[in-house]
């Protein structure tokens, strides 16, 4: 922990926000209110840690949080709010010397099916993550006052439906478990590769996706999606200290040092996908991971096995047929067979309407041209990629691709 209080806040808000607001909405039973402690917690360490970081931040934090919470209820303040309370489950007693779990329940409480899968990416980002509304808009695409009333009506959604504060019972678990592995996955996408800004990996993102499937592992241990989910957060940022060149910029999969990948992760990811790819009916993340263990297994990148991703792609274009991944299959066709077949696949998603505006379809159709020696046609489609694209450091990429065409 760093001995300067604004960096030991600013550490502790990455590592320990989720668990401290988990633990103070028990104590507030209402989202807000529960913000507004754990902030105020925050600022008063700015004050107080300057005489000296405690050892353990985290339970400091949440202290001072949940003894505001309890002032305020002392006070009756609660009781004068607008926002309806969230139900604590209080029928099961805890087992004794057991902390609550408290971030199991909040995760779930932000993935409730009464909400739209938009507002559970939201309130999962702004609850879980940490994430500003500033920040949630960029990612959205859409203004700050539009987030901030999206959020706003989630957090109302959740308390007059009365949702309980708690992790689901057997009786409802198989349908809402695939709600919160779909939330973590867009955590962890979204940490991969920012939507948008001056960065490409969202550290702190991927640092909460990677605590979420761990969390879930350790509560599901013999569901295969869940490990599906956890071979696919390790196998993905396995790569993440290769992504990026000393200033920042892009490295592209085939260029990244993969001696420097975390062979530990790997491991494990490998491991799981073992465990979790031969269940019937297949996982969705298993499929997912077995394609970047199918990178993970190259020691360089022309010994990739990319007949054997299109074949994954193929289980995947079966049971979850989509516009993305249709273009995620055509890249692989590419390399596997060539350019010009990449190319026909791309063609055919051309009037896609899901499709319109991704940057991804154009850039992927420029770098084939590329490859098949069309120069001209590339350079068009590079440069629309670039105008399509909103993460500054993927823009950049694409103009030294342009800058090095002939």
């Amino acid at each position: 922990m760093s001995a300067d209080p604004a960096g030991a806040v600013a550490d502790a808000h990455r590592r320990e926000w989720a668990s401290v607001l988990a633990a103070t909405v028990r104590v507030t039973r209402d989202l807000d209110l529960a913000e507004e402690c754990v902030q105020e917690a925050y600022a008063q360490a700015l004050v107080a840690w300057a005489d000296g970081v405690p050892s353990r931040p985290g339970a400091w934090l949440t202290t001072a949080a949940r003894r505001r919470a309890l002032d305020l209820h002392r006070r009756a303040a609660v009781a004068e709010r607008a926002l309806p309370l969230l139900v604590v489950d209080e029928t099961a007693p805890e087992p004794l010397g057991a902390p609550p779990d408290d971030l199991l329940a909040l995760l779930f409480t932000c993935c409730h099916p009464a909400l739209t899968p938009e507002a559970r990416v939201a309130l999962t980002l702004r609850l879980l993550g940490g994430l500003s509304t500033p920040e949630i808009a960029r990612g959205f695409l859409v203004t700050e006052p539009t987030m901030a009333a999206r959020l706003t009506r989630a957090k109302k959604k959740i308390a007059a439906a009365g949702v309980p504060f708690r992790v689901p019972g057997a009786d409802e678990m198989p349908r809402r478990l695939g709600g919160v592995l779909s939330v973590v996955h867009l955590v962890l996408t979204t940490g991969h590769t920012a939507p948008t800004g001056a960065t490409l990996v969202r550290a702190d993102l991927l640092d909460r996706a990677h605590d979420l499937a761990r969390l879930l592992r350790s509560r599901f241990p013999d569901d295969p999606d869940v490990a599906g989910l956890l071979a696919l957060v390790l196998l993905t940022d396995a790569r993440r200290g290769t992504r990026t060149g000393p200033d920042g910029e892009l490295v592209l999969l085939a260029d990244q040092d993969r001696s420097r990948w975390d062979a530990a992760m790997i491991a494990e990811g490998r491991s799981l996908v073992l465990e979790a790819l031969p269940a019937r009916p297949v996982s969705r993340y298993a499929v997912l991971a077995a394609i970047s263990a199918v990178h993970a297994d190259a020691p360089e990148a022309d010994d990739t096995d990319w007949v054997e991703i299109v074949g994954l792609y193929d289980v995947l274009a079966a049971r979850w047929p989509s516009p993305v991944v249709a273009l995620n299959r055509a890249v692989a066709l590419g390399f596997a067979d060539g350019p010009d077949a990449g190319l026909a696949a791309l063609d055919a998603l051309a009037d896609e309407p899901r499709l319109a505006g991704y940057g991804y379809l154009a850039a992927a159709r420029g770098e084939l041209l590329h490859r098949a020696g069309r120069s001209d046609e590339a350079r068009i489609a590079l440069g629309e990629a670039a105008m399509l694209t909103a993460n500054d450091v993927e823009r950049d990429l694409l103009a030294r691709r342009l800058e090095a065409l002939p």
